[in-house]
């Protein structure tokens, strides 16, 4: 009983909390009474220690707690002005010319597209774009077709870069290279977060969407080491074009948005629903063929998503 006491004189403060701490609410197991009573077990004591130490754990998560609460305000803030926001242009944009596609399936008219361009935004792509649809660029779109059709979008074939497209572009003195185009791409890329071929938007392809981004690559060129990209193969001509069904994130990685349909979605969505050439891509004939490098295997790529019906472009031309 003696030794019990000796080790109850010394535990009162151990059990009680610091002072500095915030007021904490009162115990109400049997610790005290027990100590009042001079009587206490092994297990009674592991109960009373165990009790302070939650006690103690509480306050101190109390005050981290608290501690938090101060400074989330101004920490949330600064986290919100790190963040970068959109840039309010990219929302904003206003068109400073329309254009029109007479649109016809199967040689019968289905309405118009009217397209507004964004030349003060993207004035490259806006002037390509308008100079042929207008014909300046001594090559037009009419009587060319839509050449894939995919859920979330339909794609217009463009113009030829060899033939008789790129002897009449030669002759006018028209650039059908896509250099200047993917330099204005890389510019609105960087400065437009988010999706950029939203739904209705009218965008040049720069790149073949089919296919991943080239990638960077270390290639040795006289006795030196040169960043470069890797070959995927033919580049758009920058005549080809996109009109956005729905909103297309995989896009963006391709296309250079140079405007939005302002009247005729309904004839979009018209074409959007021409039956196309399904893909195949996972029957295991195609895939041992494209393995081996098979041209059958290419040509049937290149059909997957195309339209049964011939969907081409009547007239067009710019309205302003």
């Amino acid at each position: 009983m003696l030794q019990n006491l000796k080790f109850l004189q010394s535990t009162p403060q151990l059990l009680q909390p610091p002072t500095s701490a915030a007021p904490l609410p009162q115990l109400h197991s049997t610790c005290f009474p027990i100590l009042k009573q001079f009587k206490i077990s092994r297990r009674e004591l592991t109960i009373c220690s165990n009790s302070s130490l939650l006690l103690l754990l509480g306050s101190q998560a109390l005050k981290s707690k608290a501690k938090a609460e101060e400074s989330s305000p101004s920490d949330n803030q600064q986290e919100e002005e790190n963040v970068a926001t959109p840039n309010p242009n990219c929302g904003n944009k206003v068109p400073t010319k329309r254009a029109f596609l007479d649109i016809a399936i199967d040689g019968e008219p289905v309405g118009r597209i009217v397209i507004g361009l964004y030349g003060d935004d993207v004035p490259v792509g806006a002037a390509r774009f308008g100079s042929i649809v207008s014909g300046a660029a001594g090559i037009s779109y009419r009587r060319k077709e839509f050449v894939k059709i995919m859920p979330n979008y339909v794609q217009h074939g463009g113009l030829r870069s060899y033939g008789v497209d790129a002897e009449l572009a030669k002759r006018s003195g028209s650039n059908l290279a896509v250099e200047n185009l993917r330099e204005e791409w890389e510019r609105e890329y960087e400065k437009c977060p988010g999706v950029k071929n939203s739904a209705g938007t009218v965008s040049i392809l720069v790149r073949d969407p089919s296919k991943p981004p080239p990638k960077l690559k270390l290639v040795a060129r006289k006795g030196k080491l040169e960043i470069d990209e890797e070959e995927i193969g033919t580049e758009p001509n920058g005549t080809e074009f996109v009109i956005s069904i729905m909103d297309s994130p995989e896009l963006d990685a391709s296309a250079l948005v140079i405007g939005q349909v302002l009247n005729g979605m309904e004839v979009v969505k018209r074409i959007g629903q021409v039956k196309t050439v399904q893909e195949n891509t996972a029957s295991p004939y195609f895939r041992v063929a494209k393995l081996i490098g098979d041209k059958r295997a290419v040509v049937a790529e290149r059909g997957f998503n195309r339209p049964y019906a011939k969907v081409v472009i009547n007239n067009c031309g710019l309205m302003d």
